[in-house]
């Protein structure tokens, strides 16, 4: 009898866990709907949130994700080879906030970069990643297309170098002859790739370089060095004597930085105006 009682316990005990254990949810699909059960961060940066926060942020109204292109390449002495991809991480974050109800996508830093075998331009200095144009733009279609299917509205395309821009067309102009309007519609805001203007910018009001042949300039560096300065070397060159560019002198870097940030809002000034023109012709 207690034998049978024993083994009835550890019945009912193993039918618990089993109870339990159904009741966990699923850790690759969980409930859609599960609360939140911690505050959510402030960041527009999709990578830096959990799916919950970016699930929340799209009901309060959050419907536009901006996919940014960027490279990998040779920059010059100083400059580290991921230069547009920081350049990206300021210009980004201020569209985003500035547009309002906006998420940023992880910068897509593989771009075409030139040949890859035999290599040219830029692929041929070490650092450099290169893709063909085929792949470039499959990749920047699928991501588009995830964001697309998780309800975004509005996809801005934006690319921070020359090699980037018809790609970027190209996508965009495909995927909006779908003609779904269950589907988001992708925006190519060619006016972001602005460097001309920047130079402008500068020049209007008293920066004046005068080139070295390097694949480097003031405005480039001083967006960097908003970002991060660590990224134009600037312990190093100071201890070299090296902390100029173009003729002009970095220090005291938080001159410089401070230069960067309002190139960053210039930038991004531009952007936004680009970005809600596109938006408004489109509801048209």
């Amino acid at each position: 009898m207690k034998r049978m009682l024993g083994l009835a316990v550890l019945l009912s005990a193993g039918l618990l866990v089993a109870d339990d254990q159904e009741k966990l949810p699923d850790p690759v699909s969980p409930d859609f709907n599960t609360p939140r059960p911690i505050p959510a961060v402030d960041s527009v940066f999709l990578k830096d949130l959990t799916w919950m926060e970016v699930r929340d942020t799209m009901r309060a109204g959050t419907k536009n994700v901006i996919v940014a292109t960027g490279g990998i390449e040779q920059n010059g002495p100083y400059l580290i080879a991921d230069k547009h991809n920081v350049v990206l991480r300021g210009t980004t974050e201020a569209i985003a906030r500035k547009l309002g109800n906006t998420l940023v996508a992880p910068i897509i830093p593989f771009v075409p970069e030139g040949d890859i075998n035999p290599p040219t331009v830029h692929m041929n200095y070490p650092s450099t990643i290169s893709v063909s144009e085929e792949t470039y733009e499959r990749l920047v279609t699928d991501i588009c297309e995830s964001l697309r299917s998780h309800g975004f509205e509005h996809i801005i395309l934006i690319g921070d170098s020359g090699d980037n821009q018809v790609g970027l067309k190209a996508v965009a102009e495909r995927l909006n002859t779908q003609n779904d309007p269950d589907r988001g519609h992708v925006h190519y805001i060619a006016e972001y790739y602005n460097f001309p203007d920047v130079a402008k910018y500068l020049e209007d009001h008293g920066v004046n370089q005068t080139p070295e042949g390097l694949h480097d300039d003031f405005g480039m560096t001083a967006m960097m060095m908003a970002v991060d300065p660590q990224s134009v070397r600037m312990d190093q060159r100071m201890a070299a004597g090296k902390f100029h560019i173009n003729g002009v002198n970095l220090a005291p870097a938080q001159n410089t930085i401070e230069w960067g940030k309002r190139l960053i809002e210039f930038r991004a000034d531009v952007a936004v105006e680009a970005i809600k023109k596109s938006m408004a012709t489109q509801k048209k």
